[in-house]
C-alpha cells in the first residue's frame, strides 16, 4: 500500500542519490579538471551523461540485491528507513562542506545498519541479530581491499603506460593522453553511476516490499532503476568544487597520462566489484588509484598528512553514521511516527 511516509522514504532515498552524485563528482572529474583536459562545466555534464547512460545497458541488479540484504527483513520499518536516510543525507552533506571524500556508500550502509540495530534492541533481540553478517563483513572487508586494488591498479597501469610510451615525444604524448582521458573518465563515471546508484535502489527495494507494494523477492520496479540513474547524473551535474580540489591536486599532482592510469584503475576495480554484487566506495577505490599513481614517481610525492586524514575519515564513517541513525530513530519512536 502506498502510504505518506512510503513516499518522504523514496524521495529521501533520491534526495541522498542526488547528494551521492554531487558528493562524488569528484571521483570521476577531479583528475580530468585540474589536468585541464574539460572545464569544470563540460568535465560534470561528461560524467553525468556516463552515470545516467548505465540505465540503457544495466540488466543485474547485484550490488542492489546486496544492499536489500543488509538488514535482516525482520527488523526493518519504515522508520529505520527514514533514520537511516537522514543520517545517510547529513553525513554527506557534512563531509562535502568540509572537503572530505569520504563513502556515499558506506554512509548509507552504516546508516541502515544502525537504525536497524537500534530497532532490534527495542524488540529485545541481540545487537548483531539485526543484521547479515556475510554480507556486512564482505563489505568491512572491501573497505581495506578497494582502494588497495585501486592503489596497486594504478601503480601497475601507470608503469605498463611508461614503458610503451617510453620512444614518444612528449609533446605527441600529452595530446594523446589529453584524449584517453576523455575515454577513461567516461569509463569512470560509467562505474560510478552503475554501482552507486544501485544501493540506492536496494533501499527503495526494502521500501516498497516493507509497505507491501511488491512482494518479497519479486523484481525490481522498472521506475527504481530510472528515477536512481536520474537522480544520481542530476547531483553530479551539480558538481562537487570542494572535493574536486582534494582529489584533483592536494593528494598528488596529476597530469594527463596519470589520470588515464588512475581513472583506469579505479573503473577496472569498480566493474570487476559490480559483476560479483559487492557494494564498494567509489570515492576509495579512486583514492586508492590516485596514490598509487603518485608512487611511481616517489614516496613523496603523495601528500601523507593529507591521505591520512581521509583515511581517518573512511574509518569513522560507518560507526558514526549508525550512531546518528540509531538516535534519529529513537527521536522518531518518541515522537510516535
Amino acid at each position: 500500500m502506498v502510504t505518506p511516509i512510503l513516499i518522504v522514504v523514496v524521495c529521501l532515498a533520491l534526495v541522498f542519490d542526488y547528494t551521492n552524485g554531487f558528493h562524488d563528482a569528484a571521483n570521476s572529474i577531479a583528475t580530468i579538471v585540474s589536468t585541464k583536459v574539460l572545464t569544470p562545466f563540460q568535465a560534470v555534464l561528461w560524467a553525468a551523461a556516463f552515470n545516467f547512460m548505465v540505465y540503457f545497458f544495466t540488466k543485474e541488479y547485484k550490488v542492489a540485491h546486496t544492499v536489500s540484504k543488509i538488514v535482516q527483513e525482520h527488523f526493518i520499518t519504515m522508520n529505520v528507513l527514514l533514520a537511516a536516510l537522514v543520517a545517510a543525507i547529513t553525513w554527506n552533506l557534512a563531509t562535502w562542506w568540509f572537503g572530505i571524500p569520504s563513502s556515499s556508500s558506506h554512509t548509507l550502509i552504516g546508516s541502515f545498519a544502525g537504525a536497524a540495530i537500534t530497532n532490534a534492541l527495542y524488540m529485545g533481540s541481540t545487537a548483531l541479530s539485526a543484521v547479515n553478517m556475510s554480507y556486512i563483513l564482505t563489505i568491512l572487508a572491501y573497505i581495506v581491499l578497494a582502494p588497495i586494488m585501486g592503489l596497486i591498479l594504478g601503480y601497475l597501469v601507470t608503469i605498463l603506460i611508461l614503458y610503451i610510451c617510453k620512444n614518444s615525444r612528449p609533446a605527441n604524448a600529452e595530446r594523446w593522453f589529453k584524449r584517453l582521458q576523455l575515454v577513461s573518465s567516461a569509463a569512470l563515471s560509467y562505474a560510478h553511476g552503475g554501482n552507486d546508484a544501485q544501493k540506492v535502489m536496494g533501499i527503495i527495494y526494502v521500501a516498497v516490499v516493507t509497505a507491501h507494494v511488491v512482494k518479497t523477492g519479486a523484481p525490481l520496479p522498472h521506475w527504481i532503476p530510472l528515477a536512481c540513474y536520474s537522480a544520481i547524473a542530476l547531483g553530479t551535474m551539480s558538481g562537487g568544487w570542494r572535493i574536486v580540489k582534494t582529489m584533483g591536486s592536494r593528494i598528488t599532482k596529476i597530469t594527463p597520462l596519470e589520470g588515464v592510469a588512475a581513472e583506469s584503475a579505479g573503473a577496472i576495480t569498480l566493474f570487476f566489484t559490480q559483476y560479483f554484487g559487492i557494494p564498494v566506495s567509489t570515492t576509495h577505490t579512486i583514492t586508492g588509484s590516485i596514490i598509487g599513481v603518485g608512487l611511481t614517481k616517489r614516496l613523496s610525492a603523495v601528500r601523507w598528512g593529507l591521505t591520512i586524514n581521509i583515511i581517518w575519515a573512511w574509518i569513522i564513517t560507518i560507526p558514526i553514521s549508525a550512531v546518528v541513525a540509531g538516535l534519529i530513530f529513537v527521536l522518531l519512536r518518541a515522537l510516535h511516527l
